[in-house]
């Protein structure tokens, strides 16, 4: 918040400068795999990450859109799906939407030959099939990695802070890893966002199930399968998270992908200015460090 000190301009009713951390819904992980395939489901990318400051016009309305997690996809066998892509999260100018700040939902994970999708951050992919990218669409500085892209093994999403990894190509096809997100203090204490979902475990009529990938850090959630055919896991509420691949459970089984991490929008600036006349959605207000602070975990709007 160091920043907002040397721009915020005190004496009037409202602010002229906020910061912002704008953090998007996390995609799902996609279910299972397709029949004659022997890996899991890749995880779900992290919702876009965007922090910086911004002007705002005095007396306007802001409109805040929180995006929600995208669903996990299909285990059923002979009906696998893809996970899908969360929802954008927002900060906009209620006379001008096209004024402000929006974050990308997170891409969901690829199933079988079937490839992440891209988003905030990308989707994991599954059998040899890519990964989605990363920062779609493009901003600066960058909102999210790629997720990447299997190799029998199927791959992680993307987090804010790096890449997913594909899991090891070895024998018992594990999944890969959620890339990890990344730390904000405008709250005042560091909390770290947008972990890309790990991918989901394999199959080897040999060996057996594989374990699913950890989700990055930042609420992102696991992938299934494993000696025990664990389930997938979901993105963190609130975080952006990507959401678990499915994972291969037997020769003919697998389970679900799991939902991504809602999103979090989060306003503050210097204490030297008046509360917002209005705001209304689901939100908590702190006064901490010469700062006051608008957490929405819900959509609704602010006026100073």
């Amino acid at each position: 918040m160091s920043l907002l000190h040397r721009l915020a301009i005190k004496g009037v009713s409202g602010p002229t400068t906020i910061e912002y951390l704008i953090i998007a819904g996390g995609g799902g992980g996609g279910g299972g795999a397709s029949p004659g395939f022997v890996t899991g489901a890749g995880g779900g990318g992290a919702g876009g990450f965007r922090t910086g400051t911004f002007s705002i016009s005095a007396g306007s309305t802001y409109n805040v859109s929180v995006g929600g997690g995208g669903g996990g996809g299909s285990g059923t066998p002979g009906a696998y799906t893809s996970g899908s892509t969360g929802t954008n999260s927002s900060f906009l100018l209620a006379s001008n939407p096209a004024t402000g700040i929006t974050s990308a939902g997170g891409g969901g994970g690829g199933h079988g030959v079937t490839s992440g999708s891209d988003g905030g951050s990308g989707g994991g992919g599954g059998y040899f099939s890519g990964g989605g990218s990363g920062n779609v669409p493009s901003v600066s500085p960058s909102q999210g990695n790629n997720g990447s892209g299997g190799n029998n093994s199927s791959g992680g999403g993307g987090g804010a802070g790096a890449a997913g990894s594909v899991g090891p190509n070895s024998s018992c096809y594990p999944g890969g890893n959620g890339g990890n997100g990344s730390a904000s203090t405008i709250t005042g204490s560091s909390v770290t966002y947008s972990g890309g979902g790990g991918g989901g475990g394999g199959w080897n009529p040999n060996i057996g199930a594989c374990g699913g990938g950890s989700g990055g850090t930042g609420g992102g959630g696991t992938g299934g399968g494993g000696p025990a055919s664990q389930a997938s896991t979901a993105g963190t509420t609130n975080t952006g998270g990507g959401g678990g691949g499915g994972g291969r459970t037997g020769p003919s089984s697998s389970n679900s992908g799991s939902s991504g991490g809602s999103g979090i929008v989060i306003i503050g600036y210097t204490q030297g200015f008046n509360s917002a006349k209005t705001v209304t959605g689901t939100y908590t207000f702190l006064q901490t460090g010469g700062y006051k602070i608008y957490s929405f975990t819900g959509s609704g709007s602010i006026a100073w």
